[in-house]
């Protein structure tokens, strides 16, 4: 079962009209909302995808097929917002139940947002030979949120293993390889190594020693930890591939939170993400000519 057919197999049938939508291949997110019509992402736009009203109780359920009716095996995830379900990385948002700081799950369920991971074949034909026509060097993927940092990343990946780098992927929320068992949904290169749920800075070590890796790739650099983490790596002699949110060179050289990173050169080239009508267009540029 493709990943669309497992997202969609979800959310019962009504909820979507194929006569709104006979073609939902380009679908990005499927977006529940309770006492709202149910929404797919095309293009980052949102559109309905029927006339039909979303219930409480219909969220409810999309979350029982997703835990397998086992809601409170799944609290460590719902306490970061989300649930990952076989690699579609499931949104939450509602009322919280909080006690001593901690959250402790959800009270009520207000709105989902399904996120269908993406297989491009694009970026890794022709930005490796162009950006390291000698060696590897360290790169970030910008957009905004949804911009499809993840799908690039994904894709760049799998362009440098082929063309003979190491590399090791942490997967945090398994979006990037989407591994079911000891399979991964996608391809991620012949030279690949994938480990899967742990935090980055955990995962990071246990790769950086157990694996040997040339480059170390991780998706969406967000907090301290993980900028310390990034260090931690280039201190090794590895090579770094991430993603950060956002929306080009200049955004991102103002973010307080990666001024150390860009400071200390961490990141040679940025790759930025932004939309032409409905096309997703990626314009590469060295960050040493942007500060």
């Amino acid at each position: 079962m493709d990943l669309l057919r497992q997202a969609l197999s979800l959310i019962p049938e009504h909820l979507y009209d194929r006569n709104v939508f006979s073609d939902l291949s380009e679908l990005e997110e499927i977006r529940l909302r309770c006492g709202r019509p149910p929404c797919g992402v095309f293009g980052g736009e949102e559109h309905p995808l029927s006339m039909v009203d979303v219930t409480s109780m219909e969220l409810e359920r999309v979350l029982e097929k997703a835990t397998g009716a086992s809601m409170h095996t799944s609290i460590e995830a719902l306490r970061s917002g989300y649930l990952s379900y076989r690699g579609i990385r499931i949104g939450v948002c509602g009322t919280l139940i909080q006690e001593h700081n901690q959250i402790e799950g959800f009270r009520h369920i207000s709105s989902l947002a399904i996120r269908i991971p993406k297989e491009c074949r694009t970026i890794s034909k022709t930005l490796p030979d162009q950006l390291y026509p000698l060696q590897y060097q360290n790169t970030v993927i910008l957009s905004a949120p949804g911009g499809g940092k993840t799908t690039a990343l994904r894709d760049l990946i799998r362009g440098l293993s082929n063309r003979g780098y190491r590399l090791s992927v942490v997967d945090e929320r398994n979006e990037l390889s989407c591994t079911e068992g000891a399979a991964a949904c996608f391809d991620l290169g012949k030279m690949t190594d994938v480990l899967v749920g742990g935090d980055k800075r955990v995962s990071a070590m246990m790769l950086l020693r157990t694996m040997n890796p040339q480059i170390l790739a991780m998706d969406e650099i967000s907090s301290e930890e993980d900028c310390e983490t990034i260090r931690q790596i280039i201190g090794c002699g590895v090579g770094v591939l991430a993603t950060a949110h956002a929306s080009g060179p200049d955004d991102f050289l103002r973010r307080p939170l990666y001024r150390r990173l860009l400071n200390e050169q961490a990141f040679t080239w940025a790759i930025t993400i932004r939309l032409s009508g409905k096309k997703r267009v990626y314009q590469s540029e060295r960050l040493s000519t942007c500060a």
